[in-house]
This record gives C-alpha cells, sequence and structure tokens, in this order.
C-alpha cells in the first residue's frame, strides 16, 4: 500500500488549526490511533507548554524553514512537602503557571541525572499538582526540591519507526532553568529505536540540544545544534549503531559532540563541531568501536578531541579516527588537536590534519596529539600536524607513553 493516513495542522488552512502544542499533539495522536502516518506542521510559531510527544510509526513534518517551536517561559516553584518516590502528585509553595497541560520536571540537590522526573501536570487542588507519571526519587524540601515547568520542545519514549523532519526549535534559553541533558534536551528521546531526524534545528535551549539514551539505531542527518547551553550532540546510556552525519553543532556550552555512556559501533561523519565551550568531541565510559571521520573540529575552548580520563575495564578503545580537520581549539589554556587520557587501547589515528593558524599571541592548541602515561597501543599512521611548535617538543610529549604507538 501506498496510501497512509496523512493530516495538515497549521495556523491557515490546514485540516486542524492551532497556534500552540495542544494542536500538534492532537494531530499527532489522531495518526498514531489509526497506525502511523504523516503529521505536516505549517509555518509559524507554536507556544510549547508541553512537548510534542512522538509516537510510534508517525513521520513529523515542518515546512522548511519556517515551522518553528517555541518553549514557553517557565514557572519556578519551591515544593511545600516532600515529595515521595512513585507519589503521583507535588504541592507546591506558589502554583502560578502551573497549568493543567504544561510539561513540569522536579528535581532536588540529591536528585538529578536520569532520577530527575519529567511529566505533564493532568489536575490541580489549589497548590496540589496532579501528574502523569510517578517521581522517580524522593524529592525532599530539606535538599531544595523545586518544580519548574522545563521539558523537551519534542520528546519520545520507548518508540519505533519515528521520524521528524524540517523542524526548528526556539528554546527560549533566557526564559528557563536548564534541564539535564539525561531526561530532556530541545529534542529528547528515550529508547527511542531507529529514529529518524533530519533537517532539525535547535537552537537557545537551556540544556542539551539533541539528546538520546538507550536509544538504537537512531539517524542524525543534516541537523544544527546551536548556542544551546549543555551539549551540543549527545548520544548516551547504552545508544548502540547511532549515526550522525553532515550536522553542525556550533556555539553551546559544553562538548560539541559528547559521547556519553556506552555509546558503540556508532559512525559520526562529515560533522562540524566548532565554538562549543569544552571540547569538540568527548569520548568515554565504554564508548568502543566507533568511526569518527571526515569532521570539522575548530575554535572550541577546550581540546578538539578527548578520549576521557577512564580506567582499563570502561575506557574507550577500538575507536578509529580518520581524515579529520582539527583546527584551532583552545581559547585560555594550552590543549591538543587529539587527547588520549586514561588506559585506552587501540585507538587509529589515520589521515587527520592537525593545525593551528592563528597569530602567535593566541594559539593555544600547542600540542597535535597527546598520548598521557597510561595509554595503551596506538596506531597513527599518514597525520599531519602544522603548528609553530617543535616537533621535537610533539615528540617528547608522546614520548612519556611506555606503551607501543606505531609511527607514520
Amino acid at each position: 500500500m501506498t496510501d497512509v493516513p496523512r493530516i495538515a495542522v497549521g495556523q491557515t488552512n490546514a485540516d486542524l488549526l492551532g497556534t500552540d502544542n495542544r494542536a500538534l499533539q492532537a494531530a499527532v495522536d489522531y495518526v498514531a490511533g489509526l497506525g502511523g502516518g504523516i503529521v505536516e506542521i505549517g509555518p509559524g510559531e507554536y507556544l510549547m507548554r508541553d512537548s510534542l510527544h512522538l509516537r510510534p510509526q508517525v513521520l513529523v513534518r515542518g515546512t522548511s524553514g519556517k515551522t518553528i517551536l517555541r518553549k514557553a517561559n517557565a514557572a519556578e516553584s519551591p515544593l511545600a512537602i516532600d515529595g515521595d518516590f512513585g507519589e503521583e502528585q507535588i504541592t507546591v509553595t506558589d502554583p502560578k503557571g502551573f497549568d493543567i497541560g504544561c510539561g513540569v520536571a522536579i528535581w532536588s540537590k540529591r536528585v538529578n541525572g536520569f532520577h530527575i522526573t519529567v511529566a505533564r501536570i493532568i489536575g490541580r487542588n489549589g497548590s496540589t499538582l496532579a501528574m502523569d507519571h510517578p517521581l522517580g526519587a524522593d524529592c525532599m524540601v530539606s535538599d531544595g526540591a523545586k518544580a519548574v515547568t522545563v521539558f523537551p520542545v519534542v520528546s519520545g519514549y520507548e518508540l519505533e519507526g519515528v521520524r521528524i523532519e524540517h523542524l526548528i526549535i526556539e528554546g527560549n534559553r533566557e526564559h528557563n532553568s536548564a534541564l539535564d541533558g539525561c531526561r530532556g534536551g530541545g529534542i529528547f528521546l528515550y529508547r527511542g529505536f531507529g529514529t529518524v531526524m533530519e533537517h532539525c534545528t535547535v537552537r537557545g535551549f537551556n540544556g542539551d540540544g539533541i539528546s538520546f539514551q538507550q536509544s538504537n539505531d537512531v539517524l542524525l542527518n543534516e541537523c544544527v545544534s546551536e548556542g544551546n547551553a549543555g551539549l551540543g550532540l549527545h548520544p548516551g546510556s547504552g545508544s548502540q549503531r547511532a549515526t550522525i552525519r553532515k550536522s553542525v553543532a556550533r556555539n553551546n556550552g559544553s562538548d560539541g559532540l559528547f559521547l556519553c555512556w556506552r555509546v558503540r559501533h556508532g559512525v559520526f561523519e562529515d560533522n562540524v563541531l566548532e565554538g562549543n565551550g569544552r571540547n569538540g568531541i568527548s569520548i568515554g565510559h565504554k564508548d568502543t568501536d566507533n568511526l569518527l571521520r571526515c569532521n570539522q573540529v575548530r575554535d572550541n575552548a577546550e581540546d578538539g578531541i578527548l578520549f576521557r580520563n577512564e580506567t582499563l575495564g570502561m575506557a574507550g578503545h577500538r575507536n578509529r579516527l580518520e581524515d579529520n580537520l582539527i583546527e584551532n581549539n583552545g581559547r585560555s589554556q594550552e590543549v591538543a588537536g587529539i587527547r588520549i587520557r586514561g588506559e585506552t587501547r587501540d585507538v587509529v589515528l589515520k589521515n587527520n590534519r592537525i593545525r593551528d593558524t592563528r597569530p602567535a599571541a593566541s594559539r593555544r592548541q600547542n600540542t597535535g596529539i597527546r598520548l598521557e602515561e597510561k595509554v595503551g597501543p596506538v596506531n597513527l599512521e599518514g597525520n599531519t600536524i602544522e603548528a609553530k611548535v617543535l616537533i621535537e617538543d610533539q615528540c617528547r610529549e608522546a614520548g612519556k607513553n611506555t606503551n607501543p604507538v606505531s609511527k607514520p
């Protein structure tokens, strides 16, 4: 069959008219109820008071360059009563802005990361709010527990067969509290298997741009993450066989591309990671057997590509870096184009070009490849290092490694 259910939602000339998340969600849920299909969102800005919750087998397609989902201003309040694990309601000190239908996140000083609860408000009695998901941890008043109407602008949980295309996410960063990337992002997936994202832009979100956790076989193609407070692109927590290609992470507050824990057998190619507030690319905890090729990694605040400091059982082994351009990284401190830390083993560095073209006074990428003391075998083949630094100094730095290193 070639015909599939299809609905147009928009501000004019559409099957379903609306200007906020409610109209968009109604269209997605309608098509999902028919077993899947296509939702086409017309041009204009849509105010998001809750996530657009993706559904299995639904393609959501915006109008290229014209469909904007804007995060609403957030309300924030301390909890007035402890929120207990498994409880499906909270009581806040100030209920203003906590309206039925709004997304909400609850955390405290001790409750963060994956333990943050992100839910929807489904009822209210004075200052007590009912939620559609129970609390995932004890949120104690004594630990500064609070509720904030922050959430991913687009999110998906326990999904297969989803596509999103041609969406612009405006995060409204200045009017929202930061949301941790383990439970949020401008676009966020949790167990979103086989999800395809193409031609999507996330900018100005107070958190990560695009984050997907425990989500296998995800494809990002020609997406942009820029000006977000956290990580630009964040594949993590056991996500296998991710492909991120022809995408940009620019001017984000932390790393451009952050391979979190157990990211394996991925392909990251033809991307631009530039101007980010920490490293261009960061690899670490059990992130193994990935291919990173033909990326441009430049003008980041710290190292161009960093292998994080992990012990032998947890290090990023058997990753392959080929044909990458790594240039002009480092702002206020000396950095390396590629820095390998910990007990990392069997990394292949092939045909990478590492250089610093800035004037001498502003040059900070003063080491091409830095191998720290405990690093194991590294295969170096055909790399070029261009900088106003003596080759002898680079060799002296690499010579600290006591493990075998093959030379170009």
